[in-house]
């Protein structure tokens, strides 16, 4: 029983570190996505017709979004391989993009003291794909096309 204790402590440990970062980053990384690209895209193309603007903010913030949850897996992968819970990076990654996205896979399995730190990392995926949720409504909510923008009040 220690030995369990001991095992789910050192789990913890190491994973809520790794959650408070993933979700520091996460949350600096949505608004860099919001100001460096959604704000100019939007603006450089307020002339066009607002479909037009609608699937290009969209389409960049759902990429860059993307590109940044997989950083994410990768920084639990690095700690996978570091702490000896997965052999090599390739698997680990892959073993974290499944725990992040709660999907699992059937081949894939941490070293039995590790093993908590899967179902934390699960946890911090649906952190952060809450996170992700709120970030894209915003951004549907603000650039729809049918709703008029702020500062466009549709007259000459």
């Amino acid at each position: 029983m220690v030995e369990q204790a001991e095992t789910w402590s050192d789990n913890w440990a190491w994973a809520l570190p790794i959650i408070v970062l993933t979700v520091l980053v996460h949350a600096f990384g949505l608004v860099l996505i919001h100001d460096r690209v959604v704000l100019r895209l939007t603006r450089r193309l307020s002339a066009r017709r607002s479909s037009t603007i609608f699937a290009a903010v969209v389409g960049a913030t759902v990429l860059l979004v993307t590109v940044l949850h997989g950083a994410e897996a990768a920084a639990w992968a690095a700690a996978y391989v570091a702490l000896g819970a997965l052999g090599d990076a390739h698997s680990a990654l892959l073993f974290s993009l499944n725990a992040m996205t709660s999907y699992g896979h059937d081949e894939l399995h941490l070293e039995r003291h590790w093993r908590l730190m899967g179902a934390l990392e699960a946890l911090n995926g649906v952190i952060l794909f809450g996170l992700t949720t709120a970030a894209l409504f915003s951004v549907l909510q603000s650039n729809w096309p049918s709703r008029p923008r702020e500062g466009h009040d549709g007259n000459p």
